[in-house]
């Protein structure tokens, strides 16, 4: 996979470049983007909000693959959800291929996308019970036209399910999905995310509903269709094992921020920002001479998202916070946003 440029100033972003060719390198260019929620409070009104994703500024280069990691609910799913509009920034914008999608209706983004397909966790639910395996590679042809009928619809999806490991597609294609194991689920999602040939895939803990022994499987096919049909990625997991394994770029996300940004073998090797020093500290190590020490772990746990620490969010669980942390939030600079290295 291709490496992306280094990165680079306030957000992470990278060297300027001159606008057209900036449009031809960048699949993906997200600016100070947010999504907030509006949590119900019974039956009388709005409650709290949640800053789900604040003030995110990144650029995704053709052909690399992104991981997005952190705990639950640090906003790696919105994150992904935002880039393919299925949910509605409330602040920023996202540009995909040159063009602000920001707030373009849904009649205005269905041409946009086939270019940019979602592979969801939940491989179960993210297939029609009522839908032959055949038909649901199928609809997204249908639907787009990109098929001169059903019977070349057919042959298409039966052609993309060889691809990914269906095999042979002909047993599968009239067949329904509660016959198929957890894996071969995953690779159905994973043909009809492709079926469209799309730019851009946004894989959402892709595995993380596998059975272990099926897991390196369904990455080293993600990994092997990637340089296949030149993909872009965003991989978003918890693990960083499968970040380090597929990932040529890695952004930290921590309630709604990212933290630090940078290639996976640096920032997985050297962290800077005491919370992805903490995630790696955290990891299991096979090696019985290995103690984690207190210090290395975040205190407490993560703050309520409707009230969010101010300065930098993560102060109140670091063990090396000191005075601009409580009310100074740190932009994020050659790749971290932290105090101590903004000093």
């Amino acid at each position: 996979m291709s490496r992306p440029p280094d990165t680079n100033g306030a957000n992470g972003a990278t060297e300027p470049v001159p606008a057209d060719e900036a449009a031809v390198s960048a699949v993906v260019s997200l600016t100070d983007l947010s999504v907030t929620f509006r949590l119900r409070r019974g039956l009388f009104g709005a409650g709290p909000a949640v800053r789900a994703v604040e003030g995110v500024t990144l650029d995704i280069a053709e052909g690399e693959t992104l991981g997005v990691v952190g705990e639950s609910g640090s906003g790696k799913t919105t994150l992904g959800r935002a880039i393919l509009r299925l949910v509605e920034p409330s602040g920023g914008t996202v540009r995909f291929e040159g063009a602000d999608i920001t707030h373009l209706r849904e009649k205005e983004l269905r041409p946009l996308r086939r270019r940019m397909q979602p592979v969801f966790q939940d491989p179960h639910a993210a297939l029609n019970p009522a839908m032959t395996i055949g038909e649901a590679v199928a609809h997204p042809l249908l639907i787009h036209g990109l098929a001169q009928g059903a019977a070349a619809a057919r042959a298409q999806a039966a052609e993309m399910l060889e691809r990914v490991g269906v095999r042979p597609a002909g047993a599968f294609l009239d067949r329904y999905p509660d016959g198929l194991s957890g894996g071969q689920k995953q690779r159905v999602v994973i043909a009809r995310a492709l079926i469209t040939h799309p730019r851009l895939v946004i894989a959402d803990e892709p595995v993380a509903m596998l059975d272990m022994s099926v897991r390196a499987m369904v990455l080293r096919l993600l990994g092997d269709l990637g340089r296949d049909f030149g993909l872009t990625y965003v991989f978003i997991t918890h693990d960083l094992a499968t970040a380090r394994l597929l990932c040529d770029r890695v952004a930290v996300m921590y309630l709604g921020r990212i933290v630090e940004l940078g290639p996976t073998a640096e920032v997985l090797t050297n962290p800077r920002h005491p919370y992805t020093q903490a995630l790696l500290a955290a990891v299991p190590s096979p090696d019985p001479t290995r103690r984690t020490e207190p210090g290395d772990l975040a205190r407490g746990e993560v703050p309520d998202a409707t009230k969010v620490p101010p300065g930098c969010a993560y102060h109140p669980r670091c063990p090396y916070a000191f005075f601009p942390c409580d009310n100074t939030l740190p932009p994020l600079r050659r790749g971290v946003a932290c105090h101590l290295h903004t000093h």
